[in-house]
């Protein structure tokens, strides 16, 4: 059974090998063409409008939340099935880091999607967007190991600020020079 930091480094290897070109097998030392399933990967990479999408993972205790952004036309974003269409590509990059995981490690890694993915949607000008979605996944195996991230507790804050002004002196200081109490 693989420890915390493996399963952590490996599933970081099969998002690092996600790079822009990993799709073409002519740019891989290894011969082996890597499909995420991006916008980016459809078309010639030279010849064609460059689509600007992309991906990235972040770890909070046994959840890995995945990050999608892109850059889109309004009237994709418009469209009925948009929704839909973004959670496909959440969908097919969590299917390219369980396949990429098992190329790298050997072993199997399970992700269980955790709730609905959120998508944020901002204009860029009349033409143009900007879309940011992302998805919690819990990564199996590390649920007895890891604990969960969580908030700090406000209490403690405001017993310590208590404490630290209750340290201060006690009526006015003996420069204060001032009219008054």
């Amino acid at each position: 059974m693989a420890t915390v930091y493996e399963i952590i480094q490996g599933l970081n290897q099969a998002a690092a090998n996600a790079y822009d070109g990993a799709h073409e097998e002519s740019l891989q030392t290894d011969g082996r063409a890597r499909l995420v399933g991006l916008s980016r990967e459809e078309g010639h990479m030279i010849n064609d409008r460059r689509v600007m999408d992309g991906f990235g993972v972040k770890f909070h205790g046994p959840i890995l939340r995945l990050t999608y952004q892109a850059e889109s036309r309004i009237k994709e974003v418009q469209a009925n099935n948009f929704e839909d269409e973004v959670g496909s590509k959440l969908q097919d990059i969590v299917k390219f880091l369980k396949k990429e995981y098992k190329a790298i490690t050997g072993d199997t890694v399970t992700l269980t999607k955790e709730g609905e993915h959120q998508i944020l949607v901002q204009r860029i000008s009349n033409y143009r967007t900007d879309i940011q979605a992302h998805c919690d996944y819990r990564i199996g195996g590390l649920n007895k190991e890891v604990d969960l991230v969580e908030a700090g507790s406000e209490d403690k804050l405001d017993k310590a600020i208590r404490n630290w002004l209750s340290q201060g002196p006690k009526g006015r200081p003996k420069n204060d020079t001032r009219k008054g109490k």
